[in-house]
């Protein structure tokens, strides 16, 4: 599935960002905690990339297939049992994608936050939801936008989800890649 392959080169991307980032923020608090000038605010940002470069990673183990699996019980089983199994597996993914991609829409209420107008002092007075109130305790930015990671993750897991279950089931050809770390092309991962 083309659409998979090309986020899978998107999310390679945006590994290798994020962990560009993160040893930069630790580099930098290790420089100002020994200099006696800590910066607070780094300690927070290294934690929102940690937790973007899981939700990211993730994703792209899933297509990968390097995502955990017990094999405890398909390990017993004939080789079209298994394969079952693994299509069972993939439709159980595709499944909590979607659930969770729901899950955020009803959340992040943006149907409700369009009805007034993106007033989100009006949304929360009226449902009692304070998601784009709230503000990160040191760098202060709003906390909806750490928060996108959900929703971005559960399309992407879904997307990668439908791609694997296509493939156990034999509906389409399953890719094979070439060394996924010596390519940015998506030409070089198909």
């Amino acid at each position: 599935m083309a659409l998979s392959e090309k986020l899978l080169v998107l999310e390679r991307r945006l590994i290798l960002a994020l962990m560009t980032l993160l040893l930069a923020l630790i580099l930098l608090n290790i420089t100002t905690r020994y200099a006696g000038t800590p910066i607070y605010w780094v300690d927070e940002a290294s934690v929102y990339s940690i937790v973007w470069l899981t939700f990211i990673g993730a994703s792209a183990m899933t297509r990968l297939r390097l995502d955990f699996a017990v094999t405890l019980l398909t390990d017993k089983l004939s080789a079209a049992w298994a394969q079952r199994m693994k299509t069972l597996s993939a439709t159980i993914v595709v499944g909590f994608g979607v659930a969770l991609a729901a899950m955020c829409f009803s959340w992040m209420d943006p149907i409700g936050l369009a009805r007034v107008g993106f007033d989100a002092a009006e949304l929360g007075a009226t449902t009692f939801n304070f998601l784009y109130t709230e503000r990160t305790q040191t760098l202060n930015w709003p906390t909806w936008i750490f928060y996108l990671i959900l929703p971005i993750f559960s399309v992407f897991l879904t997307i990668h989800g439908i791609a694997n279950l296509l493939e156990n089931a034999g509906l389409i050809a399953p890719v094979t890649r070439k060394d996924f770390s010596s390519n940015d092309s998506a030409e070089g991962i198909a």
